[in-house]
């Protein structure tokens, strides 16, 4: 079992930066990825950022790209998601997640950064972006 918590959310202003956290803790923290997703209002969650804990490659959807940096410290199991020139459209709920089975690098132009390959999930952090 893998718990996770997210925090670092919050209101910001158009341009401006957030930096969200997750925390894993529990009794299986032998995840192989921890992935950042989002979810607004009347959308889908979608996968914005990835990363893997064995071979260190990243994922970021396009509408983050240049903009998100995702990190992660496996001694800590603590990972974060450094957000800069933040947009309204980036308004959402953010939710960490790993996986447990061994998934490709996200270098291999697969839909590995999926809600559905994911199994373990915090509750989220509400990021509002508002002038």
């Amino acid at each position: 079992q893998v718990q996770l918590v997210e925090s670092g959310g919050g209101l910001v202003q158009p341009g401006g930066s957030l930096r969200l956290n997750c925390t894993a803790s529990g009794t299986a923290l032998y995840y192989k990825a921890i992935g950042w997703f989002r979810q607004a209002p009347g959308k889908e969650r979608e996968g914005i950022s990835c990363i893997s804990t064995t071979d260190g490659t990243t994922y970021y959807a396009n509408s983050v790209k240049g903009r998100f940096t995702i990190s992660a410290d496996n001694a800590k199991h603590t990972a974060t998601l450094q957000m800069n020139s933040l947009k309204p459209e980036d308004t959402a709920d953010y939710y960490c997640a790993t996986v447990q089975s061994p998934v490709p690098p996200f270098t291999v132009a697969l839909p590995i950064c999926t809600s559905r390959v994911f199994d373990s999930w915090g509750q989220g952090t509400r990021v509002t972006v508002s002038s």
